[in-house]
């Protein structure tokens, strides 16, 4: 005998929404067949139904997302409204309340509220999946807790941010600045009008906070993730870059060891031989270590209409199939407390940018500033200069303490020799 359909609710019909609702009625025989079961639409949710470029005639209707995650006849609420907080998190508590099951691409209601959602998920008996939060098309949700289950993962890492990926690529294939090519990528709708969000790092916290509950089943903690952006990089530092062997990507990095876990967002230097130095434009990575895998890598996009509309179907078929795991890979009360190492204790190498005036005894100031913390020099490129100008000068160092490496550097920033703030990258080995 046939099993019922399962019936879903949508609420937003926006770019994500709209994508939804169209894969769902473009590709309804398929699903229902892999599923055993049809998987329908019954209601929809929006602020208005003008301009949607796709039929929801046969769907009842609701201006008021929260109502219809507590009233509409649906097993399936699914929240594309996007903010931690508001409406999106009213729907989804609502809907968690009522017992149905959520599917969300929104990554910032999960960074913030995912633990106590997953735990009124849980008492519910429903599941909370959020694959199209991380990594848009790319499954890596599903790979870590389904697929690569019986490993011990550890370190999640990759190029999370399509718009911040699109905006390094271009500088660096066009030789252009920052800001000339943020205003290209607004204009072709790569970037927001307001792209903090994205070009300060905080979109690619979000979801390496996400991750790194996922893969090391501690509890989230967005708050303790370092977080910098790429408004500081500079057409010349993504030159230099690749005159020295790498390139210059945004990377979200998350690994657990002596009981701490590090968690940092930040512009990194990242060797022509690796794989993520070839993941370009609006394209996504991410790069999984575990114990019995060794290195599971991932590409795909990472944001768009169809490849997150695929991954918040791809929610919804698990459940078709009666598919429920925990919402981190353990159940909300196994989550570990594990305190983040504190970013000054952090290891590795660095790129260091100085501007310096042509003048005896600036190099042996600078190899003193970094001598008396701690920090040996690997390589220098010095450019010539035009006359009057500073001459810019380019270090590279061996493996230092990120503590060591600013303090050389807030002395260096003192010389009177220095005409600019020292600009510094991490370089991941």
């Amino acid at each position: 005998m046939p099993k019922e359909a399962l019936k879903v609710a949508i609420a937003g019909l926006g770019t994500v929404g709209g994508g939804t609702v169209k894969v769902l009625q473009n590709h309804a025989d398929e699903i229902a067949a892999r599923c055993g079961r049809p998987v329908v639409i019954t209601a929809v949710a929006a602020l208005s139904k003008e301009g949607l470029g796709f039929d929801i005639s046969g769907y009842a209707w609701y201006d008021d997302a929260v109502a219809m995650a507590k009233d509409a006849d649906a097993d399936v609420f699914v929240e594309l409204i996007g903010g931690s907080e508001g409406v999106a998190r009213a729907a989804v508590e609502a809907a968690l309340n009522a017992g149905r099951h959520v599917v969300t691409a929104n990554k910032a209601l999960i960074a913030h509220h995912g633990k106590a959602l997953s735990r009124l998920a849980e008492s519910k008996g429903v599941s909370l999946n959020y694959e199209a939060a991380v990594a848009g098309g790319i499954p890596v949700i599903k790979s870590i807790r389904e697929a690569l289950a019986g490993n011990t993962l550890k370190r999640v890492q990759g190029i999370m941010n399509g718009t911040c990926n699109y905006i390094l690529t271009t500088m660096r294939e066009e030789g252009l600045d920052f800001d000339k090519v943020l205003k290209d990528a607004q204009d072709l709708g790569y970037a927001e009008a307001d792209p903090s969000f994205d070009i300060d790092g905080v979109d690619t916290a979000h979801k390496l906070a996400i991750l790194t509950s996922v893969a090391f089943g501690v509890e989230l903690n967005f708050k303790d993730v370092h977080v910098e952006g790429i408004r500081h990089i500079s057409a010349v530092d993504i030159q230099f870059a690749e005159e020295l062997g790498y390139r210059i990507k945004l990377l979200g990095v998350a690994s657990r060891e002596n009981g701490t876990l590090e968690q940092r967002v930040h512009p990194t230097m990242v060797p022509l031989d690796s794989p993520l130095a070839h993941v370009e434009g609006v394209f996504n990575a991410v790069v999984i270590d575990g114990d019995e895998v060794d290195t599971v890598m991932q590409v795909g996009r990472g944001a768009g209409e169809r490849p997150t509309a695929s991954a918040v179907v791809g929610d919804i078929t698990d459940i078709a199939r009666g598919i429920s795991l925990p919402t981190f890979s353990v159940p909300a009360d196994k989550l570990e407390s594990v305190p983040t190492r504190d970013m000054n204790e952090h290891v590795g190498a660095y790129y260091v940018r100085l501007s310096l005036l042509d003048q005896p005894g600036v190099f042996a100031d600078v190899a003193a500033a970094l001598r008396d913390h701690q920090v040996s020099m690997e390589s220098m490129i010095q450019r010539a200069r035009e006359p009057g100008e500073p001459v810019p000068v380019v270090l590279t160092t061996h493996e230092t303490t990120e503590a060591n490496m600013r303090a050389a550097l807030d002395a260096i920033a003192k010389l009177d020799s220095v005409t600019e703030k020292p600009r510094m990258i991490r370089i991941e080995g």
